[in-house]
């Protein structure tokens, strides 16, 4: 195998406790892990320091925005997925890294959402594969789970723009375009 097919199936945590870290790609239709230089851009958005804060990747795939997030100090990082062999490649990664703060389940992120405690959330992780159904309904049920002031991210084929998010109750605060993705930091709608 060549290098260049190694490297598309993996991706590294490019900041915090596990600097460098890579995490194995499956193989999976839909499975895009966030590009590094996104994720390094949502991070510098974020703030390099989470310490503390309470984060739910509604769709971890890879788990790469979660475990990044817990890598650089969160308190309790929530990884829902879907697909079970996911699952199990994300319960092995929490484990080599000795990731405490990190749970993993199998189920519905938009369920996740829907069933976390008001305002119990400092960031929710948006990231579904970018052809099924979900962008929508996953907006709809953040502006409840998220704390005051924390933020969405939304990673999308397409840009939201504040119209879109306004029945959400949801507003761009940052936007990014790189190559096909949209990468977006949301926050509560201004009153």
């Amino acid at each position: 195998m060549n290098a260049r097919a190694t490297q598309s199936h993996e991706v590294r945590i490019i900041g915090g406790l596990w600097k460098r870290t890579k995490l194995k790609v499956a193989d999976k239709p839909g499975l895009r892990p966030t590009p590094d230089r996104v994720r390094e851009t949502v991070f510098n958005w974020l703030g390099q320091d989470m310490t503390g804060l309470r984060c739910l990747d509604a769709f971890a795939g890879t788990g790469a925005l979660g475990f990044e997030a817990a890598s650089r100090g969160a308190a309790a990082v929530l990884l829902m997925e879907k697909d079970s062999a996911l699952v199990e490649q994300l319960q092995a990664t929490r484990i080599q890294l000795d990731a405490s703060a990190v749970q993993v389940q199998r189920g519905d992120g938009v369920a996740a959402i829907r069933q976390a405690a008001p305002a119990s959330l400092d960031v929710i992780f948006i990231d579904p594969p970018f052809d099924a159904p979900l962008f929508e309904p996953a907006l709809a049920v953040c502006a409840r789970a998220l704390s005051a002031e924390g933020f969405v991210y939304l990673e999308a084929p397409k840009a939201y723009t504040d119209e879109l998010l306004a029945p959400a109750s949801l507003q761009v605060h940052r936007h990014l375009k790189a190559g096909a993705v949209h990468a977006h930091l949301l926050a509560h709608l201004a009153s």
